[in-house]
């Protein structure tokens, strides 16, 4: 007998795209997600390009719908262990981990947090601030129930403490918590697992973590981000003050055989809108974006460039620049070349922002595998036929739609989504018929 049940594994935005087409057509859907909250990559961010609409905005009414939907199970802070069978019929183990807090209980009221004692880098800003030992992973997160951080709970790591569970009214505080593995039998997987960021130290001519005033393009959008660890502000991280130039340097790990040999597609654009929102915030400010050449192939792309050059005082230097030092002042010092004259040039600057490479999340090897399902020789999902079945691996049954498999934008990622559905819809209901 086909199984209707549904296994989507990334609950981004195009695991919750996959998630609400699916279950719309009737279908029911097991959302596997490893993080506390649904969301992805894109709650981090603060505007979305070409319209600098507020990415959250956009994407907390997807993840509501998809909570909420009677057809989507959710399942948080868990992730795939084993799977067997064929399209189908899935066997499917999915582990919980234990948040030592009782979902059913907690109201997200953020008393424990606010009593914690204990801080810890906060993952969500990329250790530019500090969240407690109990904590929502931010502020919009579904759901909305609070995880206790298992390696700097004092009470989980030393046995003392326990401040959480004393203020706690709702009693939803379990220390005892253990894994909870649930089984599942679904008739096809979608594989929506994202992407991770390249670590920025394996390029060193560039300082990063050497040089203070040195920042990645993530870190740069949560600075920018209201939520983020200074509210909005453009500052120095050296000392706090707000940066009257900008330099923004493309490709770094990416399109380099020594790191990531291909285009990892949203930079070029992605940096150009942060020099926008940059210039938003402050009109004095001056944007400089170092290019092997811009790729803006997408809808409004181009009209977007050139509204930077025009409205936000944003200049393009076509170059890849061999080095960055630091002057006595803590202003950086940019050395390249001038492709256009052939000499070598420096620029000095007060922040400058690296568009590290993107590359198919660390956890989409260890999902690979389970499924026994191919990979590229750059470690995305492998898709055999990309013209004809554009979201088909090389296992029947199992799909892999959004950054696993190739590098794309937000855009690009939930019409793959919405393919996904269909693809899934029309071999299950073939089987069925």
């Amino acid at each position: 007998m086909v199984s209707n049940d549904i296994l989507v594994i990334g609950a981004g935005i195009v695991g919750l795209q996959v998630s609400i087409d699916l279950a719309n057509m009737g279908f029911q859907v097991h959302l596997v997600e490893s993080q506390p909250s649904i969301g992805g990559r894109m709650a981090q961010l603060d505007k979305t390009f070409p319209t600098n609409d507020c990415s959250i905005c956009i994407l907390a009414p997807k993840m509501i719908e998809c909570v909420q939907h009677p057809n989507i199970d959710t399942m948080t802070y868990s992730e795939v262990l084993d799977i067997t069978g064929t399209m189908g019929d899935f066997d499917v183990k999915v582990q919980k981990k234990p948040r030592y807090v009782d979902v059913d209980k907690c109201t997200g009221c953020g008393e424990c947090v606010e009593k914690c004692p204990t801080k810890a880098p906060n993952e969500f800003d990329l250790g530019m601030s500090e969240r407690k030992a109990i904590y929502l992973p931010f502020p919009q997160a579904v759901p909305k129930k609070v995880t206790i951080d298992p390696t700097s709970c004092r009470m989980l790591t030393e046995g003392k403490c326990g401040i959480c569970e004393k203020v706690c009214t709702a009693k939803a505080i379990d220390y005892e918590q253990k894994e909870e593995t649930v089984q599942l039998n679904v008739g096809a997987v979608v594989v929506c697992t994202g992407f991770d960021l390249y670590d920025m130290t394996n390029v060193p001519e560039y300082g990063y973590g050497r040089l203070d005033n040195v920042m990645t393009a993530m870190e740069f959008e949560r600075m920018l981000s209201a939520s983020g660890p200074t509210l909005g502000h453009i500052q120095r991280p050296s000392d706090g003050k707000e940066p009257k130039t900008i330099a923004f340097i493309q490709c770094v790990g990416s399109r380099d055989v020594n790191c990531k040999p291909y285009c990892t597609s949203v930079c070029c654009m992605h940096s150009v809108k942060e020099a926008v929102i940059a210039n938003e915030h402050d009109p004095d400010l001056k944007s400089y974006i170092f290019n092997i050449d811009l790729r803006v192939g997408g809808k409004g792309f181009q009209e977007y460039v050139h509204r930077a050059i025009k409205e936000y005082d944003v200049n393009f230097i076509r170059s890849r620049p061999g080095s960055i030092t630091r002057n006595g002042d803590g202003d950086v010092v940019i050395w390249y070349e001038d492709t256009h004259e052939g000499t070598q040039e420096t620029l000095q600057v007060e922040l400058v922002v690296l568009a590290q490479a993107l590359f198919a999340s660390n956890g989409t090897k260890r999902v690979a595998d389970i499924l026994k399902v191919d990979m590229d020789q750059f470690g995305f999902l492998d898709i055999p036929d990309p013209l004809a079945r554009p979201v088909d691996t090389t296992v029947q049954g199992i799909f892999a739609c959004g950054f696993c498999q190739s590098p794309r934008d937000i855009p690009q990622g939930i019409v793959q989504a919405s393919s996904a559905a269909a693809r899934v819809a029309e071999e299950l209901g073939g089987m069925a018929i």
